[in-house]
């Protein structure tokens, strides 16, 4: 069966490999559309600290199961269009043991730690398997990266009565702001340095926008928060300065979850941890159950998919599109990958 390779940074390859072998309790799928996300395209660049080469990436997945083995359940049948939860778990972990699986001590996500989706088929456990009768290929393609989002939402224990500021604009920042708009029904100001995300940001719930390029990030909170601060702040940049401003202007008592992560070191005003008595809180990955909330606000129309996809390619195209979209990073939201 034919697979896309990242060979090593930089270079890629398209090769044949062997069928998956389908042992009890699998589901063989045939792979129909992936999406790329921004692992993928740090791996691309040698940037990824988890990834060895070569590697078959890919953990966004939208798939017809193909075949099942001893042990399925029954309504798991050949035909069924599907998505995948592409995170393993020991059991053993303290956060296995703590009910939180999604931050494994050990996990290997697909297509990261462990060869994933950019091929014909692929054999998972029945468990890692979602699916609903009302969703298409370019909606499950979106369910993994949108579900970072709204695991952060719920890291950040959002209601309605919340103003979340979320700070980026990119695919996991539109996680949180649908998460939060969408499902918490929470005011939401989606903060970005780029105008058509802003534009897309409102489409997926956002109430307010600034583009903190051409405005002052401090005044316009300010402005719209009564002069107090938003109550949770979700960082979903990765950048130095977006950690620090998080901690800067959510309000006293509020609440700051960062799903990025910076890429060296930042320096606070470790008063403000202090003063304001805040909660700062680490986002990594989702659980099964934000997964089912994404399909969820999906099956509800209310998400504007298709203006996410920035790029759909086919498979012969998946490594120029890399290509592109390392060259030029702020041009893209999404690349879907259609294998057939």
């Amino acid at each position: 069966m034919k697979t896309f390779l990242i060979e090593k940074p930089e270079a890629f390859s398209f090769g044949e490999t062997k069928m998956p072998e389908l042992n009890a309790g699998e589901v063989l799928l045939k792979i129909e559309r992936v999406g790329l996300c921004g692992g993928d395209l740090t791996m691309f660049r040698g940037l990824n600290p988890m990834v060895t080469y070569p590697r078959i990436p890919g953990h966004e997945i939208a798939a017809t199961i193909a075949e099942v083995s001893a042990g399925v359940p029954a309504h798991l049948q050949p035909g069924l269009l599907v998505t995948v939860v592409p995170y393993t778990t020991c059991g053993k972990c303290p956060s296995c043991r703590a009910k939180r699986p999604n931050a494994c001590q050990f996990n290997q996500t697909l297509g990261i730690q462990r060869d994933g989706a950019l091929t014909e088929f692929v054999a998972v456990p029945w468990q890692k398997i979602l699916w609903s009768p009302k969703l298409t290929a370019p909606d499950y393609a979106l369910v993994e990266p949108l579900s970072v989002g709204f695991h952060a939402v719920e890291r950040g224990r959002v209601t309605a009565a919340d103003t979340v500021a979320v700070f980026g604009a990119g695919m996991i920042g539109l996680g949180a702001i649908a998460g939060a708009a969408l499902r918490k029904k929470a005011r939401v100001i989606a903060i970005d340095l780029d105008d058509q995300k802003l534009a897309l940001a409102k489409k997926a719930g956002a109430a307010e926008v600034i583009n903190s390029k051409t405005e002052n990030l401090h005044e316009r909170l300010q402005q719209l928060t009564n002069g107090e601060g938003p109550s949770v702040v979700i960082e979903a940049v990765g950048a130095a300065e977006t950690f620090v401003a998080a901690v800067n202007e959510v309000c006293f008592t509020g609440r700051v979850v960062y799903i990025g992560y910076a890429k060296k070191p930042v320096a606070y005003e470790t008063k403000f941890f202090v003063m304001k008595e805040l909660d700062v809180l680490g986002s990594r990955n989702a659980l099964p159950e934000d997964f089912e909330n994404v399909i969820r606000v999906l099956e509800s129309g209310l998400y504007p998919v298709a203006e996410t996809v920035t790029r759909l390619v086919p498979f012969a195209q998946a490594g120029a599109a890399l290509q592109d979209w390392s060259a030029n990073p702020n041009t893209t939201t999404k690349i879907h990958v259609n294998l057939h």
